[in-house]
C-alpha cells in the first residue's frame, strides 16, 4: 500500500520562495545595474577596488541564497510538500522584498550607493520603489488569495 500523499506546507514553500525571489533580484541588480550598464557598486564610498570588491561579495552572497533556495524547495517537492500558491506568493514578496530594502536601507539609509550618479536621483528612486511596491502588492495579493482559500494553515 502506497504512503498517503503528504500536506503542503506553506509556511516553507513561500520561505525557499521568498529566499530565491530575494536572490534572483539581487542577481539582477548586480549584473544589470553594477556590470552591464555600470551605474554604480555595492559600496561606492571607497575606491574603485573596493567597490568591485563588493560587487564580488554581494554576488556570491546572492548565489549561495539562490542555490540555498532551490535545495529548500526541491526538498519540499521531493517530499510532495511544495505548495505551488504558496511558491508564487513567496517568490514575488522576495523580488519586492529585495527591492524596497536596497532602495530604502542601502540607498537612502547607510548610503553605500545611489541607482546612479551624475543625474536626478527622484525619478531612479520612484522608479525602483515604485517597481518594488507592485512587486510586494502583487505578492500580497496573492498571499491573501491563498489563505482565503482555505490553503495558506501554516505548517
Amino acid at each position: 500500500m502506497a504512503p498517503p500523499a503528504a500536506a503542503p506546507r506553506f509556511g516553507r514553500s513561500l520561505g525557499a520562495a521568498a529566499l530565491i525571489g530575494a536572490a534572483l533580484m539581487a542577481g539582477v541588480d548586480e549584473i544589470v545595474f553594477h556590470q552591464v550598464l555600470g551605474w554604480h557598486h555595492f559600496y561606492d564610498r571607497a575606491t574603485p577596488a573596493v567597490g568591485l570588491l563588493s560587487d564580488g561579495l554581494l554576488h556570491a552572497a546572492e548565489l549561495i541564497a539562490l542555490v540555498a533556495g532551490f535545495f529548500l524547495a526541491a526538498d519540499l517537492y521531493r517530499r510532495g510538500e511544495l505548495h505551488g500558491p504558496a511558491v508564487r506568493a513567496g517568490a514575488l514578496l522576495g523580488l519586492g522584498g529585495f527591492q524596497l530594502f536596497d532602495g530604502v536601507v542601502d540607498h537612502k539609509l547607510l548610503r553605500l550607493h545611489q541607482i546612479r550618479y551624475g543625474v536626478d536621483p527622484l525619478p531612479y528612486d520612484l522608479a525602483w520603489n515604485g517597481a518594488a511596491l507592485v512587486l510586494l502588492a502583487a505578492g500580497g495579493a496573492l498571499l491573501w488569495r491563498a489563505r482565503r482559500a482555505g490553503s495558506g494553515r501554516p505548517r
